[in-house]
């Protein structure tokens, strides 16, 4: 049975987009996995890739040109009868953040636009459980829903052209983690020294969309020996099965 109005529209040649209301909620999140899965039943699985965000799944064939209308046909007949399936497994993941001022470029910058000291806005980033909406961006990059109105802050007016692995970030309502290298324009509060995609696994990206995440303070000496053990493939990922 539907739960929302969704629309669909042509993506390329190869693809199509379902578009949920746009809002950010979690309800709609989760309608968007439940239809995922159950159209994974559906639909040949060597031949399709999914990927849902927010309030939105493209599906990709990988080989053929779709037949549109006929495809946009079958996905609003399937999502009106589409049966409560069962909830994939969702995890909370616990990962370590060193905010240490050396590694957190521009903590000091946000406590002072809050107006709050820096153990505050330490404190407020690490009580809080986040939902990641989507991966994207960079390979293994998670938008995380759920941040305290409190930590809210502006993107950088000018983005860096560098912008270290690890480093987590602030911007508007999200906060996320840079999985590798590269320009961007969120502020920088801290870095998580556990290597968050890599492309040499089965699985590159442990996290998926719906899990939740919650990070905690380390020390910069604990924050050394974390890298070298997520470098080296020791690290133990901490996680918690919940409920979908």
């Amino acid at each position: 049975m539907s739960t929302y109005p969704i629309t669909v529209k042509p993506f390329g040649a190869h693809a199509v987009l379902v578009e949920w209301p746009h809002k950010v909620e979690e309800a709609i999140l989760g309608d968007v996995l439940q239809f995922c899965k159950y159209l994974e039943k559906r639909l040949d699985k060597n031949n399709w890739e999914y990927i849902p965000a927010y309030n939105s799944l493209t599906l990709i064939h990988r080989k053929e040109i779709i037949d549109y209308v006929k495809l946009k046909k079958a996905l609003k007949d399937w999502y009106a009868e589409n049966e409560n399936s069962e909830p994939s497994s969702k995890f909370l993941w616990r990962l370590p953040v060193c905010y240490d001022l050396d590694l957190a470029t521009d903590l000091e910058e946000v406590a002072h636009k809050l107006k709050k000291t820096v153990s505050e806005v330490m404190a407020l980033h690490t009580q809080h459980i986040y939902t990641v909406y989507g991966i994207g961006f960079l390979p293994g990059f998670m938008y995380l829903g759920g941040l305290p109105m409190s930590l809210e802050v502006p993107r950088k007016s000018t983005p860096r052209l560098k912008v270290d692995k690890g480093s987590v970030g602030l911007a508007g309502k999200q906060t996320g983690i840079y999985p590798q290298e590269s320009p961007g324009g969120w502020n920088i509060i801290g870095n998580c020294p556990i290597p968050i995609f890599n492309m040499n696994k089965e699985e590159p990206c442990f996290v998926s969309v719906g899990d939740k995440i919650q990070f905690y303070p380390i020390s910069r000496a604990a924050y050394d020996l974390h890298k070298i053990e997520g470098e080296v493939g020791i690290y133990q990922l901490e996680k918690l099965e919940i409920d979908a």
